[in-house]
């Protein structure tokens, strides 16, 4: 694919030795700036090259959206990317897909981590071959990447436990969670669950663990409504595999009732997709927070890109909205916005699940 010869904006502030003199004279110590740190060849293939892209499964509609956004992204930033490969929710094939690529003689690699611990064996192969990674969607617990394209998960159950207490005033609410292998899984589980504690403590809390599996979240949301008639609200910590089968579920039970009607339980979701706009718009759901799945695509390209030409990143604030953050076990993440998407803004044409059928 083309790489262009101009940008038409400079996604780091500054660039190189300029980064270190600018942030000196401004007295600022955290730029969100590139450095570049010389990298030859050896590490990542000098700027060029093929980039593997991994997808965690294509069950979901959020998942199916990013695949379709892979190519244009990588075409608009100038890499070189293979077909994409499915890891089908199976954190070992996921390695044995890394493994497959990296033999193949990819330059970079962009990974959807399915298991934040068990990745670090994908990514310690990687370092062994001088190839950088650049992590999206998930962190990874250890193990070496160029950079974390991620929305701040905390905020996700943070953002859904406010809405729910905002517009339940008591009673049972269910938290459908995700995998807790994954990091995501835990920040919107915890978070979600701290927050109730907290600010809303007239809320009970009830927790399905469904490792982001459809079925597991319908045959466990049966059993708790039949304990559980008098449910008030529901968290939908992924709605591309969680909404259906929730929407099926209360529909079979006659307990989906419209916003704005005797019975109807609040929902809110994760992703942005547009089954969830359709499902706000009814009236069947409330509010979801809106994943960014073009931005994951976008600047995972960028990241990885950048890495292969040797060039690093400061904590700071960027030119596209985020922040770039430490994580504490020394990895840098690019937080990109997320916002919560309710009736009164769910036609935006800026948010991408307007963008796609």
């Amino acid at each position: 694919m083309p790489v262009r010869t101009a940008r038409k904006q400079n996604r780091s502030r500054i660039t190189g030795v300029a980064a270190v003199a600018a942030c000196a004279s401004l007295l600022l110590t955290a730029c969100g700036s590139t450095k570049d740190t010389g990298a030859s060849s050896a590490d990542g293939g000098g700027g060029s090259g093929e980039v593997g892209v991994i997808l965690p499964l294509l069950t979901s509609p959020f998942w199916q959206s990013y695949n379709d956004y892979v190519p244009k992204k990588a075409d608009s930033e100038g890499v070189d990317v293979l077909k994409t490969v499915n890891s089908n929710s199976d954190p070992s094939q996921q390695i044995t897909d890394i493994n497959n690529e990296l033999n193949q003689g990819v330059k970079g690699l962009v990974v959807a981590p399915l298991d934040s611990a068990a990745i670090q064996a994908g990514l310690d192969q990687a370092e062994r071959k001088g190839v950088p990674v650049v992590a999206v969607d998930v962190a990874p617990d250890k193990g070496k990447v160029a950079m974390v394209v991620r929305a701040d998960n905390v905020a996700y159950g943070e953002k859904a436990c406010d809405y729910l207490g905002q517009h339940v005033t008591s009673g049972k609410v269910v938290q459908i969670m995700g995998d807790l292998a994954s990091v995501n899984g835990r920040d919107r589980s915890e978070a979600f669950r701290a927050c109730v504690k907290k600010k809303y403590p007239k809320l009970k809390v009830l927790e399905i663990p469904a490792k982001w599996e459809s079925d597991s979240a319908a045959a466990k949301l049966d059993t708790l409504l039949n304990a559980n008639p008098d449910i008030k609200g529901i968290y939908l910590q992924a709605g591309g595999v969680y909404l259906a089968p929730t929407l099926q579920t209360l529909k079979s039970k006659n307990m989906l009732k419209t916003a704005g009607h005797k019975g109807h339980i609040a929902i809110v979701s994760n992703d942005g997709i547009p089954q969830e706009f359709d499902a706000i718009r009814k009236g069947q759901i409330d509010a979801t927070v809106s994943q960014p799945a073009d931005a994951y695509a976008q600047y995972g390209m960028y990241y990885i890109k950048a890495a292969m030409e040797g060039k690093t990143f400061e904590p700071g604030p960027t030119d596209h909205g985020s922040t770039i953050v430490r994580l504490p076990s020394g990895i840098l993440e690019d937080q990109l916005p997320a916002p919560l998407v309710t009736k009164a803004n769910v036609d935006d044409p800026k948010l991408w699940g307007n963008t796609v059928k």
